[in-house]
């Protein structure tokens, strides 16, 4: 494996661990994650439970064969209703989080900050969309308490039939500059998937009881014990490049990495398309929305805001 620089960021790292038959991705993400939660605000748990949305929306969605998008959100009933995170080929990403601002208070006074106190109950839908002329796909697994990484297993093991282990962080870097701290939000993930001796992913769920164990459970067993090494200081740090940390698990087992791909932040938002959105209510429900003159718009995903008067939403 070559010795990458260190301080890349915004990237997927694939990679495969030849003796162990296995496949993976790494996902770091430095810039791009930090204007999304900056522009946002967020509250430190939501910011994280969305950063890690990201970069799990990255891992899986540059696996994608063709120009199409790949859809991750979370529905249920806690005070952050939903978060989605967007990915669109080739490594456009976006996201944002809905929050019931009083019911989040109440919770972090009481110290409920989990995954499951942000989410409660409900579903994390994995949506895949080729495009106007091809049929959509959708997997839905009920939310696990433990998080994101967890409902990410189950997707794998129901809907992909796949082997799955995934490690997910996402937290605030703090680092000195001239005027003092400076704090940049950083996420990152590494996944590993196993592969069949024909080349294919394998069928056996991770985690079933598989004794007497065959040779290529034994080797996922090692890379799984090994993933769970990981912790999220490594997944964050800009110092540790992604072909270390690979290194750094498997350097003992032939792992070998390939040429990264980018990502990059994107917003389809315009103020065109904004007034096209807004042109589709009736003038009386455009009268509601006036507020000292004018109707204002906010993009979900960007937070750009878009002013109109109510005459030119009526023309």
């Amino acid at each position: 494996m070559s010795d990458a620089a260190t301080g890349i960021d915004d990237l997927v790292q694939p990679f495969q661990i030849e003796d162990l038959g296995i496949r993976g991705r790494v996902v770091r993400l430095g810039p791009l994650v930090d204007r999304v939660l900056s522009a946002h605000a967020y509250a430190e748990p939501v910011s994280r439970l969305l950063g890690e949305a990201l970069a799990l929306a990255a891992m899986i969605g540059s696996a994608l064969k063709f120009e199409g998008r790949f859809i991750l959100q979370t529905k249920g009933d806690g005070p952050v209703g939903m978060v989605v995170a967007d990915y669109e080929t080739p490594g456009k990403l976006r996201g944002y989080a809905q929050v019931d601002e009083v019911r989040l208070a109440e919770a972090l006074a009481a110290g409920r900050a989990a995954p499951a106190d942000l989410l409660g109950e409900g579903f994390l839908a994995l949506t895949i969309d080729q495009g106007a002329d091809m049929e959509r796909y959708q997997g839905i697994v009920a939310l696990d308490a433990r998080g994101l990484s967890h409902s990410a297993h189950e997707y794998f093991a129901s809907s992909e039939q796949v082997a799955t282990r995934i490690r997910l962080a996402a937290g605030p870097f703090y680092h000195r500059e001239a005027t003092g701290p400076e704090k940049n939000w950083r996420a990152g993930a590494i996944m590993i998937q196993h592969i069949a001796r024909d080349g294919g992913l394998t069928g056996f769920r991770e985690g079933e009881d598989q004794s007497p164990y065959t040779e290529e459970e034994e080797n996922w067993n090692r890379a799984a014990i090994l993933l769970d090494t990981v912790e999220d200081h490594e997944l964050l740090d800009p110092e540790l490049a992604p072909t270390r940390l690979l290194f750094r698990l498997f350097h003992e087992d032939g792992v070998r990495a390939f040429e990264p791909s980018e990502v990059e932040f994107s917003c389809h938002c315009s103020r065109g398309r904004m007034e096209t959105v807004l042109r589709s209510f009736g003038s009386h429900e455009i009268d509601e929305m006036v507020q000292e003159g004018v109707v204002t718009a906010t993009c979900e995903f960007c937070s750009a805001v878009y002013v109109f008067t109510p005459e030119e939403l009526k023309e």
